[in-house]
């Protein structure tokens, strides 16, 4: 087998579909120009999507409580249960809050909260049942791996056990959220009492065998070793081969982020522009395994989320409708777009807009 003697190599390999190791990853991050790197990722997101369309979702966010435990030093929504700004919603107040998101024509909630230690599981699958009998139609994506592995402890019961109730109770999908970097040398530092990264994939893993939707996040810029962002991918990419290979249910999407440090206890910079497109078109390369990159506009805002259009990225990411966590840390880009303005966003970098549902089914299509 002939030596890989350049980047120009390692790209093109990509770009037709190869896999490259942990290896050639990190010389690629390292070596490879910006817009040469760029231009292969937008060719494999050509290469995926050759009908040039950019898909987004009709959704609400609702932190159905802030109350956590855990203590991130990376975020600035959350409360102790002592605070007196502790805050958990009744059934009735999320119900209104999915009211409106029907108005809107949405599809999906995304439930989630904080590591709360007096709820137990019947709490959660009440609340599941609840919105299932009132709003049958809207998805619901729910909690997170850090959530789920609380309920688990506080039942003394196996995660599988946990999160086949909350299933059968109507959850739809376990989110992604809370992978930050999946290594435990940096969750140890920003967070200690998170769980690991092995966790973080096992929660995932038995989402995807209980038959649930499920999404791989990453958030950079805390300061850690490009040896971890590479070992993130590579671990987000061997799960996706094991799921797939179990029952063909493996995550729907990928999206990145740069850490948000205002109003937070860690503080800190944020990372440029440039290394977040960087970031994206890195990882469609990494991630020969995941058929959709997400943007990230509420954390990088809506032109750089354009830009990421052009750098592997094939989704807009949702409306949102209400976002609280990223904003509270100083991400001042608004917390919601209407379905116009995804849609002018997307039409303004030469893409064809699409509405889809949680699992990335076109359910309309726009000129």
């Amino acid at each position: 087998m002939p030596t890989i003697t350049s980047t120009r190599e390692l790209l093109d390999r990509a770009i037709a579909g190869g896999r490259l190791s942990f290896e050639e990853g990190m010389r690629l991050y390292q070596e490879a120009d910006q817009e040469e790197l760029i231009a292969a990722a937008d060719a494999i997101r050509q290469r995926r999507r050759p009908d040039g369309v950019v898909t987004y979702l009709v959704d609400r966010n609702i932190n159905y409580s802030n109350i956590c435990i855990i203590d991130c030093g990376f975020c600035a929504f959350y409360r102790k249960p002592a605070s007196p700004e502790a805050y958990l919603l009744t059934h009735e107040e999320i119900g209104r809050k999915v009211e409106e998101l029907q108005a809107w024509g949405g599809s999906r909630v995304l439930l989630q909260g904080g590591v709360n230690p007096y709820l137990k599981l019947d709490y959660y699958t009440g609340l599941l049942r609840y919105l299932k009998e009132h709003y049958p139609d809207i998805a619901l994506d729910a909690f997170s791996p850090v959530e789920v592995w609380n309920i688990a402890r506080i039942e003394k019961r196996p995660l599988a056990e946990v999160l086949h109730a909350l299933h059968e109770a109507g959850m739809d999908g376990l989110p992604g959220g809370g992978a930050e970097i999946l290594d435990n040398r940096t969750r140890n530092r920003i967070a200690p009492h998170k769980g690991t990264w092995e966790s973080w994939i096992e929660a995932e893993r038995l989402a995807q065998r209980e038959g649930m939707t499920t999404s791989a996040t990453m958030v950079f810029g805390f300061g850690e070793e490009l040896e971890e962002r590479v070992l993130s991918l590579t671990r987000l990419r061997d799960l996706q081969d094991e799921s797939l290979a179990y029952n063909g249910n493996g995550f729907t999407s990928f999206i990145c982020w740069s850490y948000q440090p205002d109003n937070t206890a860690m503080g800190g910079d944020r990372a440029s522009g440039d290394e977040y497109l960087r970031m994206v078109a890195f990882a469609r390369l990494m991630l020969d395994n995941f058929t959709n990159i997400s943007a990230s506009w509420p954390s990088q805002g809506p032109a750089l989320a354009g830009r990421a259009l052009h750098a592997g990225a094939n989704d807009f990411g949702s409306t949102m409708m209400e976002e609280n966590v990223v904003s509270a840390a100083g991400a001042d880009v608004g917390t919601c777009m209407t379905v116009e303005q995804i849609q002018e966003n997307i039409r303004a970098e030469g893409f064809r807009p699409a509405k889809r549902d949680s699992d990335y089914h076109i359910l309309e299509l726009f000129d």
